[in-house]
Parts: C-alpha cells; sequence; structure tokens
C-alpha cells in the first residue's frame, strides 16, 4: 500500500465493485469523465477480472481516506494507463466517486501520491493527462501539484448539446523534483 497523510491507496478489490457501479452510473460523478453509457454490475466485474491480465503499474489503484474511529473509507481510484516503458510516460486518471469527500484535498493527495509513486518508483519521466475545459476543480488540483497545459484540443468530446474542449496536460520529472526541492 501507499500511505500519505490522510489516505492510502490500495490495490483494487473484488468488494469495491458495488461503489465503481454506484460511482459511476452517477452523472456528477462522471461528468468529467470519458462515460457515456449506464455501466452494469456485469461491465464492471469483467473489468475488474481482466484487471489480472494488466502489468501491476497500469492496476488502478483504490483511494482509501482514514475516518476518525481509525476505519478505512472507500473513497475512490486512480491510476496510470498506457505506460511505455521505453519513453518512461504513463497517462493518470483518478476519480473520487463519493460525493461527500469532494473539495477536501483528497483528489490533490492521491494525484501527489501517484506522481511521486510514477517518478520515485516506477522510474517514470513524464506523466500526462486529459481534462475536460469544464471541469475547473480538476483543473486547478493538476495546477497545484505542477501539471502544466501544454495543449488544447478544440471541441473534442460532445456532451449536453454542445462540443467542449479537452486540455493536454503533463508534468516531467525534472518539474516534480524542482517541486519537491522547494517544499
Amino acid at each position: 500500500m501507499i500511505y500519505g497523510e490522510r489516505i492510502r491507496l490500495r490495490a483494487v478489490e473484488r468488494e469495491d465493485i458495488p461503489r465503481y457501479v454506484e460511482w459511476l452510473n452517477d452523472p456528477e460523478v462522471t461528468r468529467g469523465l470519458g462515460m457515456y453509457l449506464p455501466l452494469s454490475m456485469a461491465d464492471e466485474t469483467r473489468w475488474f477480472e481482466n484487471l489480472a491480465n494488466r502489468g501491476v503499474p497500469e492496476r488502478p489503484l483504490a483511494v482509501d481516506v482514514k475516518m476518525a474511529d481509525s476505519a478505512w473509507k472507500h473513497i475512490g481510484g486512480v491510476g496510470f494507463e498506457r505506460v511505455d516503458w521505453i519513453n518512461s510516460l504513463a497517462e493518470f486518471g483518478i476519480v473520487i466517486g463519493d460525493k461527500s469527500f469532494w473539495d477536501q484535498g483528497y483528489g490533490t493527495e492521491a494525484t501527489r501520491l501517484m506522481l511521486k509513486y510514477g517518478f520515485e518508483t516506477l522510474n517514470l519521466n513524464r506523466i500526462s493527462l486529459v481534462v475536460f475545459e469544464t471541469n475547473p476543480g480538476a483543473i486547478r488540483v493538476y495546477k497545484k501539484v505542477g501539471f502544466v497545459q501544454e495543449g488544447l484540443l478544440r471541441q473534442a468530446i460532445y456532451r449536453n448539446g454542445c462540443y467542449i474542449n479537452v486540455l493536454l496536460m503533463s508534468i516531467l520529472r525534472s518539474e516534480w523534483n524542482s517541486i519537491q526541492e522547494n517544499r
């Protein structure tokens, strides 16, 4: 497990599937994700069973919060996709599915932990992501931890009757190291 100050990142377990189905069928949660259709329990179970076919660094991690009674509560997930070992890069994704934990810094902490893991354990040089222009909270988190906008895909996503822009963002290991030295 990867521990932070208030959270831990752990392997996704079969018992987590119902929470993911609930979160990923909530339009408020998915408005910033590339999901369009309802997700069934069977769909998510197949997704979970296929995780074993991915390399360990490409398996998503559950985000748990330490509660006042010392129990852990699952609130979301993070992960790297499309890890390219030759070029030392990966794409990052995150969802805080439990809305009662939004806007409390958990996404920021989980993102920082994943950057540390990516740069200091996996030896990545570049971590990138895409984010919808209509998701200012996520953009704020990404900038806070050091991501920089490097591109714009104009009107690349169609949602709720209109086209929206998608931002391309990344952080390099040298930028991460500089941030860590100045903390």
